[in-house]
């Protein structure tokens, strides 16, 4: 009796242990659980699983079919994967498996990716709701109805969910119960999603201009006009803020004045860029090009030919550059030359931009499917 009881308490360590490690392995600082991340820069500065030496081993973990093109990017917290569909659902998905834990459905389509903050998951549908999903099980904690389509990536702040609308509004909106704390009116629709740092929310319209607003109050701290309208989101870095246009160019803006500091010609540009390491990364929409610019002074790093328009915005981790593209595939490029080292081809074109996190790949597209790609 006395070896048997050994036994059990062995089997009982070694299952405890198998536990801890399987949860130890998920790292809360590499979450990527906004669509900007908590950097306002598209870069995961923790990943150190994929690097340049082994990305192009990638290969299909899991792909999770939904009942529409997944426009929404993919966002992960604590081990689990939320997205938006264009069936109108919003997806809880475990990101080691792909197994759905849940699904919330709204009145629209949902291409707004969900930010994911302290347990509670905040998303925008094209029903014109802001939505707050219990985070384990998708339970409905409150919704505010704007005046239209919500498309914008809510980023969520010091307690403050910030977000645009097609009503030509950006709203800022007390995360714990929804309550309005004030809203912002611009001149055109608000699909861009905002950059919030330090006490500043930046967000662009289709009106043509980029704003800086006071992030406790919503009073205009500066406005800047580029010659088209502003479908992207902006990064914010280093006490620059960088602004895609579709009048072709990428602008490099003052934070603190919106003076600007330079501008490059891409033809046009409908993602946000990512930040990272000095370098600003940006895929173009109508020249098919990935382009790199020095982020200080705007000089061209790099410019990787990829064939067909682009509307996923970037995300880098660990010196490597991903990417969706309109000819349907998936891309991850060395970010310091732009060489391609691995593609992936989906069955539609990938206008869902890409997240990466604990040494896998998640990005959606339009032929319905959230892919996880991870190393053979």
């Amino acid at each position: 009796m006395k070896h048997i009881r050994i036994v059990i308490l062995i089997l009982f360590a070694c299952f405890t242990c198998a536990a801890f490690c399987q949860q130890a392995a998920v790292n809360p600082l590499n979450d990527w659980s906004e669509f900007l991340r908590t950097n306002m820069q598209r870069y995961n500065p923790y990943e150190d699983v994929l690097n340049i030496h082994n990305v192009g081993k990638l290969h299909l973990r899991w792909s999770y079919t939904t009942g529409g093109p997944v426009f929404s990017s993919p966002t992960v917290a604590n081990g689990v994967v939320y997205v938006g569909s264009s069936d109108n659902n919003v997806y809880a998905l475990k990101a080691s498996t792909g197994a759905k834990l849940w699904s919330y459905t709204t009145g629209g389509s949902v291409v707004s990716a969900p930010a994911v903050v302290k347990g509670v998951v905040y998303v925008g549908s094209n029903d014109n709701n802001v939505y707050a999903l219990e985070a384990n099980t998708g339970t409905l904690l409150w919704s505010y109805h704007t005046g239209s389509l919500v498309q914008s990536s809510p980023a969520v702040v010091n307690g403050v969910v910030y977000v645009g609308s097609f009503d030509y509004s950006v709203y800022a909106l007390k995360a714990s119960t929804g309550a309005l704390l004030w809203s912002y009116a611009t001149g055109g629709w608000v699909n861009s999603s905002p950059a919030v740092a330090n006490g500043v929310v930046y967000i662009g319209s289709y009106d043509y201009n980029l704003y800086a607003l006071n992030a406790s109050t919503g009073a205009k701290l500066w406005v800047y006009a580029t010659g088209y309208q502003i479908q992207g989101s902006p990064a914010v870095a280093n006490g620059m803020v960088y602004a895609p246009s579709y009048d072709g160019n990428i602008y490099a803006l003052e934070a603190s004045t919106g003076a600007m500091l330079w501008q490059r010609d891409v033809e046009g540009v409908i993602s946000a860029p990512a930040v990272a390491n000095g370098v600003v990364y940006v895929s173009s929409w109508f020249a098919e090009y990935l382009f790199a610019f020095n982020a200080s002074d705007g000089a061209m790093l790099w410019a990787s030919y990829i064939p067909g328009d682009a509307s996923s915005a970037p995300a880098v981790a660990n010196g490597v550059v991903y990417v969706g593209w309109w000819n349907n595939d998936v891309y991850a490029l060395n970010a310091s030359t732009g060489d391609q080292l691995w593609s992936y081809a989906t069955g539609n074109s990938v206008e869902s931009s890409p997240a990466v996190a604990d040494g896998v790949l998640f990005i959606g597209s339009n032929d319905d499917n959230v892919y996880a790609f991870v190393l053979k």
